[in-house]
């Protein structure tokens, strides 16, 4: 075997090596971006989460009182109770 050899292989083991570091599917720039596209992906699940905290909240207190269905029914509709005064107060 040719000394020469063994080195030149090398050498195109290592060219190949580092196109795949820097232009391959596992290359640095394309771990930035998906590492980048995590990051929007985990805040938008958080924002996601407190919406849904916020809704099932909701939810329970309208199965479990009618009170939050009257406080909705004032606010939204308007609606009060008989022999009630509605004052509205303008800023």
């Amino acid at each position: 075997m040719n000394p020469r050899v063994v080195p030149a292989v090398l050498l195109v083991l290592l060219g190949v090596f580092h196109a795949q570091l820097w232009w391959g599917r596992g290359s640095l720039p394309h771990v930035a971006e998906l590492r980048q596209k995590i990051d929007l992906q985990k805040t938008s699940n958080a924002e996601a989460k407190l919406v849904n905290e916020r809704l099932s909240s909701e939810v329970r207190n309208l199965k479990e009182g009618l009170e939050m269905v009257e406080e909705r029914a004032r606010q939204e509709l308007g609606m009060v109770k008989p022999n009630e005064i509605f004052v509205q107060i303008s800023k």
